[in-house]
């Protein structure tokens, strides 16, 4: 099983490129034989469950980057075989559903590769143990998530959209890079696994605080956690099967993951609880509120996400064994039912033409498939027995009874979740199916089998899975439950619980969820809510930033060359004698060498030249004074024993001159003379400049290397190399690479000069 899960990454890899081969070849038939791909791969992996189950763990890893010590590490435990089987099985259904929803629809290659890219990259952050390539993989989600969310690139809100969720999530992403590095450091480690066995050194370091609050601000983003809630929501003009993937199972669920990831890590900080239950159940409780607010059902589902997600971060917050339980159940729990009605939300839409609920009545009729799975699916979400869904409310209410504190708050906002849940699934399953039929803009009827099956599997299995959750259920959430505590905990399931404080919740969750669904109208109307203010924070500092950088383009790219030498001139004088000076302050070199009178002489020769080109009003002079700069410098390259230097600034000298001549000559003889300020300023930054480096050149002949990287040249250049000449060997061998660059680099610019010498520009009138 070691190197069997690289392949299962390869595999996915290979899909990738296979995916748009397999549209046209197959057409419609294609998402059926793409669905074979991860419904075998999370067969493959669920083989090692009872391994797993019974504490064994599986590792794969190369070397990286050698000189970091960091390696590609993979790593399947209870946890990520429970998220990758999750990812890969979703995934599967979603391939399948796709082919009713997006059958006829243009760019359908290259959206099932995108799909299986954001796969890909959740499958590897699921198995990640460096911190490296779990941080490459997290920014892959958020980079294919882009281009999933704004497949239908016509369409603006689909544009606006995209672009909202990769700048959220990324900036979380950066967010938690500077997270991981400081766990790294703190820990001595880039393995997430090995951190956790350093928890103790972790907590005793000043960086253990600043890692926890980055590391919780880039899961908050990626999880829609208030104040960064609101792009989830937004991310719903994306087409169905992407909200069924992304939205309800898998991409948003990251950022959970990485905090189960990391409790055995950071759960015993003294930060860890306030910060996670704090935020977790304020989105929890705020989010479900909102949801009652919305008419358009994928945006009620979307914000019933963000409460699902809020309670998943609620529960690893308190972090206790029995919310460790109740959040693994909840997660799996979620997948199934908000997976099955995000699909059927999608059906309506595509086979009535509105999602809208005001425009939606009596579908059961002519979608009576749609229904049914619309209605199994809504019963776990209100938490109804003997669902799925129900078993991890009852987990839920569970862990907020067995906290150590603030017991009755955390009871309350369970409860209120809870209720508000229930009603939520009411008005799902109900308003669009029953009452009197309305009229729609297309007339409503049942889907293809692709579109109601996916669904109806999803809700059954919840029924499964609730059924059997004394075996089935307790099998699946006690290997992933284990690692994430980072202990052995007892995670039996059960229907029934016996008479007590949890079932008398969960009656009264029940009964005020029905009554909060007969007077959801005028909860609607109650002037409180979670609101977007994050989003219009987000617009204004979004268009803020393109006003203030079309600003700056403005006024320094403004055309003249003579600006753009200043500018980066005074930048980088500016930043090297401020680096200088304020960190060790300048030394004179302590030992300096006689200078021989001819080289004052060549010296002073080369003053003159650079002095009279800068003076001199006549072009030609100032051309002629340039090379003879440059000469003066070729001069001193022989002295000091660099011939083939001397050689290249010769003929560089001699190229430039001709390319000059050659140029001005076709330029007015006269032109505007700069004013005396503008000379002074010039003046000012080229002396500036001339300093820094004169500063920075002298720095570095004070400075005493630990070892001379020319006697590891001059030993190995004939031996490794077989050259005698080390320039040439350092050129062509040590550094080959880079030399390849450089002839890369002036291959093109040669290729623009030969356009722009043989471009005959068009005058006037000309057809």
């Amino acid at each position: 099983m070691t190197e069997s899960l690289f392949i299962v990454l390869a595999v996915l890899i290979v899909a990738v490129a296979l995916a748009p081969i397999v549209v046209r070849i197959a057409q419609d038939r294609a998402p059926y034989l793409l669905s074979l791909i991860p419904f075998s791969l999370a067969a493959f992996l669920l083989l090692s469950w009872r391994q797993v189950d019974s504490g064994e763990v599986f590792g794969y890893s190369f070397s990286w980057v050698s000189g970091l010590d960091i390696s590609a590490t993979w790593r399947l435990d209870g946890l990520s075989l429970m998220f990758a089987s999750l990812v890969l099985g979703m995934g599967g259904l979603v391939l399948v559903y796709a082919r009713g929803y997006m059958a006829g629809m243009a760019d359908n290659g290259k959206f099932y590769a995108y799909l299986f890219l954001f796969m890909t990259a959740m499958v590897g952050l699921a198995l990640s143990d460096n911190v490296i390539t779990l941080f490459v993989f997290w920014e892959l989600t958020s980079v294919s998530s882009y281009m999933l969310i704004g497949h239908k690139h016509g369409d603006e809100s689909s544009r606006n959209s995209a672009l909202q969720a990769l700048i959220v999530t990324g900036a979380g992403g950066l967010a938690l890079l500077g997270g991981l590095v400081m766990l790294a450091t703190a820990a001595g480690t880039w393995q997430i696994s090995e951190m956790a066995a350093r928890a103790d050194a972790i907590a005793a370091s000043s960086l253990a605080i600043p890692a926890l609050v980055l590391v919780a601000a880039g899961a908050f983003a990626k999880s829609a956690q208030a104040p960064f809630h609101f792009w989830l929501p937004n991310a719903m003009s994306a087409p169905t099967p992407v909200s069924a993937y992304l939205h309800s199972a898998t991409m948003v669920k990251a950022g959970v993951f990485l905090l189960a990831r990391l409790h055995p890590t950071l759960g015993e900080l003294w930060l860890w609880t306030p910060l996670l239950a704090t935020v977790g159940g304020i989105t929890m409780v705020a989010a479900a509120w909102q949801a009652l607010r919305e008419t358009d059902l994928k945006r009620m589902l979307a914000y019933s996400t963000v409460s699902a997600l809020g309670t998943m971060v609620f529960l690893i917050g308190l972090g206790h064994p029995s919310a460790i339980k109740a959040a693994v159940t909840f997660l799996i729990a979620h997948a199934l039912y908000k997976g099955a009605l995000f699909m059927v939300a999608g059906s309506i839409d595509h086979e009535a033409g509105t999602r809208d609920l005001r425009l939606l009545g009596g579908l059961r009729r002519a979608m009576p498939l749609t229904a049914a799975g619309a209605g199994i699916a809504a019963i776990s979400m209100a938490g109804i027995p003997p669902m799925f869904g129900y078993v991890g409310k009852e987990t839920l209410f569970a862990a907020a009874l067995d906290a150590d504190r603030f017991v009755v708050i955390l009871v309350i906002a369970a409860l209120a979740a809870a209720v508000l849940n229930f009603a939520i699934a009411a008005i799902v399953s109900l308003k669009p199916f029953f009452g009197d039929a309305s009229e729609t803009p297309k007339p409503a009827h049942e889907g293809s089998p692709a579109l109601w099956t996916p669904p109806l599997l999803l809700a059954l299995l919840g029924v499964v899975l609730g059924v059997a959750s004394p075996w089935i259920g307790s099998m699946i959430v006690g290997a992933a439950s284990d690692t994430t505590a980072g202990q052995d905990i007892k995670t039996e399931l059960e229907l029934w619980p016996g008479f007590g404080s949890v079932l008398a919740l969960s009656v009264g969750a029940i009964a005020l969820g029905a009554g909060a669904y007969m007077i959801s109208s005028s909860l609607a109307r109650v002037p409180l809510h979670l609101g977007n203010g994050g989003d219009g924070i987000f617009r204004r500092l979004n268009s803020g930033l393109q006003r203030g950088s079309v600003a700056l383009t403005r006024s320094v790219q403004n055309g003249q060359m003579s600006w753009y030498i200043s500018v980066i001139v005074a930048f980088g004088a500016t930043l090297i004698l401020t680096a200088m000076f304020a960190r060790d302050g300048f030394r004179w070199p302590a030992d300096t060498v006689a200078v021989r009178p001819y080289e004052v002489v060549i010296a002073i020769g080369v003053l003159l030249a650079a002095v009279m080109a800068a003076l001199t009003r006549s072009r030609l002079r100032a051309i002629a004074a340039l090379g003879a700069s440059g000469y003066g410098i070729a001069t001193l390259f022989v002295i000091y024993g660099a011939p083939d230097l001397a050689m290249t600034q010769i003929l560089v000298e001699t190229l430039l001159v001709l390319l000059l001549v050659s140029v001005f000559r076709f330029l007015p003889t006269t032109g505007e003379n700069s004013s005396p300020r503008r000379r002074g300023k010039d003046a000012l930054i080229a002396i500036a400049g001339g300093v820094a480096v004169s500063v920075v050149a002298l720095a570095a002949i004070a400075a005493t290397p630990a070892s001379s990287i020319s006697d590891f040249f001059g030993a190995n250049s004939k031996t490794e190399a077989e050259g005698s000449n080390v320039v040439n060997t350092i050129l062509v061998d040590f550094r080959a690479l880079d030399t390849l660059g450089e002839i890369a680099v002036l291959a093109v610019a040669a290729i623009g000069v030969i356009a722009l010498l043989r471009f005959t520009p068009r005058r006037w009138g000309d057809k």
